[in-house]
């Protein structure tokens, strides 16, 4: 089997490969993630994949490198990790009672053949009080994460539904990426 490499540092798709049986490498891509005017949520995750991927890739030749980004939309507007307390408050303030949209951009590679996709999943938020955002955003878990919040963690109680899928708005569209994978040659414990 190739040498397989995550090129991410999040603790929630390392989690996620775990649980599916992937024995992995963890490199931590060092690739701009500007993002240019008026990109799309799915084309900016897909942008942003890419250069991680190919960023470790070229640092590890022949190995299966996997990049991945994920972010939040609402109302057209790209919601990344807040940068403090009052960012992520103001987000959650955003996202009370409505539906938005986690994206998430994979790019597998192996230095020469490349698969990128988008995954998008709907979710659907209660009303929330000040007081629950102030309890959650005290909690810490919402500072590193996209849209300030954690469906696997604390953040749960906030979610009213999702549609599509839910590994997915944890960070990693895993159901898809080990189809992507095993046209490379890695599996997990179950072969798809």
């Amino acid at each position: 089997m190739a040498r397989f490499i995550l090129a991410s540092a999040s603790p929630r798709r390392k989690e996620l490969l775990e649980k599916a049986g992937y024995a992995f490498e963890i490199r931590v891509s060092d690739a701009d993630e500007s993002l240019p005017a008026g990109i799309t949520p799915a084309e900016a995750v897909r942008l942003n994949a890419a250069r991680k991927a190919r960023a470790v890739a070229k640092q590890c030749p022949g190995a299966v490198v996997l990049g991945c980004d994920t972010v939040v939309a609402i109302d057209g507007a790209i919601l990344g990790k807040p940068q403090d307390a009052a960012e992520a408050k103001d987000m959650l303030r955003r996202l009370s009672g409505n539906t938005h949209t986690v994206y998430s951009g994979v790019c597998i590679t192996d230095g020469e053949t490349e698969t990128v996709f988008a995954a998008a999943t709907d979710v659907t938020f209660y009303e929330l009080s000040d007081r629950t955002i102030d309890a959650y955003v005290a909690t810490k878990e919402p500072m590193d994460k996209a849209g300030a919040y954690g469906i696997q963690g604390l953040g749960c109680v906030l979610v009213k539904e999702i549609s599509g899928d839910y590994s997915n708005v944890v960070g990693l569209p895993l159901s898809e990426s080990a189809r992507a994978l095993a046209a490379f040659g890695v599996y997990g414990t179950v072969t798809v």
